[in-house]
């Protein structure tokens, strides 16, 4: 093989004759391509089956801070009651989206790894940590003193070991009632003696099985709780005429009440309360992994790429200007 077809950067010198420069031109112009194309200019060129597409990966900032295992594996399997809506839900053609995924996607580029949903009833997302079905879960979960130490809310024993949160968001929770049909419920205290719909494991459930007490301390009748697997079935039976009013997280309160029926089916009441932390949870012990989605979302909350979700879906005055650890009361 010859050095003219090996190299690309040496091109012979021409000693064509003054009167055929032109047409010289021409050939040197058609073998430089050739040469381009045998040598640096792919355009033409076939793609082969196991060749990349697209331009080369950028190196992910933070992969190195995950653990060797989920490296390896190269996704991140996360537990989510996808019913949520807006924080995580399907989408018309069945594809998982929200202010979650988003979020999720966002730091996938900061950790090199995909986050995988998967779906789930909420109050089983915890149990589905201690057994290793997920490495985390993000499903508008609050961050509580009571679910860091594994404690059930209602009876205050202890039922497992908790979790630990990653803190990226603050939201508090809403009353929402058939619209026009408030019946006179501005607030909690005026539950008393209605029936309330709710999604099981949350802290609606929780609000309302501490404000029936104090109804029934103050002889004003108990608050009937129906709670379900998820938020859509309670806003089904709300919706049906089944029950008073509805509870659930404020930024899902709110897209409910602007979304369903094109905005004629329910209407807010009152004020938001009990304003607390969404936590990403991960496993007690898991401490690689935790701190490596507080990086992760430290780093999209200092890029911007935070804040653009935030704005998309509508929720801005949810924003925390860093994540934190447990950071629940």
């Amino acid at each position: 093989m010859t050095a003219s077809t090996t190299r690309c950067t040496t091109v012979a010198k021409s000693r064509t004759p003054r009167a055929s420069r032109m047409a010289a031109v021409a050939a040197i112009a058609v073998a430089g391509s050739m040469l381009l194309t045998a040598c640096g200019d792919q355009t033409n060129k076939p793609k082969q089956a196991n060749e990349p597409s697209g331009p080369p990966p950028i190196a992910a900032p933070l992969a190195d801070r995950l653990p060797q295992d989920i490296r390896d594996k190269g996704v991140i399997k996360v537990g989510s009651d996808i019913a949520y809506a807006p924080v995580e839900f399907k989408d018309k053609d069945g594809k998982t989206v929200g202010i979650d995924p988003d979020l999720a996607d966002a730091m996938s580029r900061q950790l090199g790894v995909r986050f995988e949903f998967e779906n789930a009833t909420f109050d089983t997302l915890i149990t589905g940590l201690r057994a290793k079905r997920y490495d985390i879960a993000m499903s508008a979960m609050t961050d509580t003193k009571d679910r860091q130490l594994g404690i059930d809310s209602e009876t205050k024993k202890k039922v497992g070991e908790g979790v630990d949160f990653v803190d990226y968001f603050n939201a508090g929770v809403s009353i929402y009632t058939k619209k026009g049909a408030d019946q006179g419920i501005k607030g909690w205290a005026d539950l008393c003696g209605k029936k309330i719909v709710v999604q099981r494991g949350t802290v609606s459930e929780d609000l309302a099985k501490a404000e029936s007490a104090k109804c029934v301390k103050a002889k004003k009748g108990k608050i009937t709780i129906e709670a379900f697997d998820n938020d859509q079935q309670a806003q089904t039976r709300l919706r049906a005429g089944g029950a008073h009013a509805g509870s659930s997280d404020y930024p899902v309160a709110a897209y409910t009440v602007k979304t369903s029926g094109g905005g004629k089916d329910f209407q807010l009441v009152g004020q938001q309360v009990e304003a607390a932390p969404y936590g990403i949870a991960i496993a007690k012990g898991n401490t690689q992994l935790r701190d490596a989605i507080k990086a992760a979302m430290d780093a999209i909350i200092a890029n911007g790429d935070y804040k653009k979700v935030l704005d998309k879906w509508g929720v801005a005055a949810g924003a925390v200007t860093e994540a934190k650890i447990n950071g629940g009361s």
